[in-house]
């Protein structure tokens, strides 16, 4: 029978799992975003690296878990944590156009436990098109405070909208905190390449 969540360490690591530095948890996180335009795919992408401030480093796109005790810091402390070149682990959310005035959107979503020293959290990418910046925050939060309170046993129905669901998650005392960051844009007006992307970048 797998570990309940009360029998789990401070880390939420089941009680014989020894932590080693090789298990690479991040100990903190920041979120960014940003947006490009290009010729060229690519290049579009490239360009909103930049504005994201993450085209130095050689990203890896993980997964949708928030490790247990880590800390989010904003993203100029975080830029100043991690060296040009360095291996980066991201959760990352991308899209892209060349379609004239074409509404797109990327967003990370972030939901907490009540306890996040002793529990993960949960991370979601949604990228939309015809979604307002608000819209897709909406939905990418959703989505991250949905799979975690399935995790935590949490009844709720999931046709209800967000808002009511929202209210019921932070009710339980389960969930304590929700959030997200999104970029959107509307595909630029000659066809070059239109890029936006959201991401939760970890630091080990």
């Amino acid at each position: 029978m797998p570990p309940t969540n009360d029998d789990r360490t401070p880390l939420g690591l089941p009680p014989q799992v020894d932590v080693q530095p090789g298990f690479f948890i991040p100990r903190m996180m920041f979120f960014t975003k940003g947006v490009g335009r290009s010729k060229e795919r690519l290049s579009a992408f490239e360009t909103t690296l930049r504005d994201a401030g993450i085209e130095r480093f050689n990203l890896v796109h993980v997964s949708s878990i928030f490790p247990p005790a880590c800390k989010r810091i904003s993203r100029e402390e975080g830029l100043r944590l991690i060296a040009p070149g360095q291996v980066v682990f991201c959760v990352m959310a991308r899209n892209e156009t060349n379609e004239p005035n074409r509404l797109l959107a990327a967003s990370i979503g972030l939901a907490l436990p009540a306890e996040p020293q002793k529990m993960y959290g949960y991370l979601s990418e949604h990228h939309s098109f015809g979604e307002t910046e608000t819209k897709a925050g909406d939905y990418a939060e959703d989505l991250a405070a949905t799979m975690l309170a399935s995790t935590l046993g949490v009844d709720f129905n999931p046709d209800t909208a967000w808002d009511e669901r929202e209210k019921i998650f932070k009710m339980s005392g389960k969930i304590v905190r929700t959030t997200n960051t999104t970029q959107s844009a509307i595909g630029d007006k000659n066809g070059l390449w239109t890029c936006v992307l959201a991401a939760a970048v970890f630091i080990l």
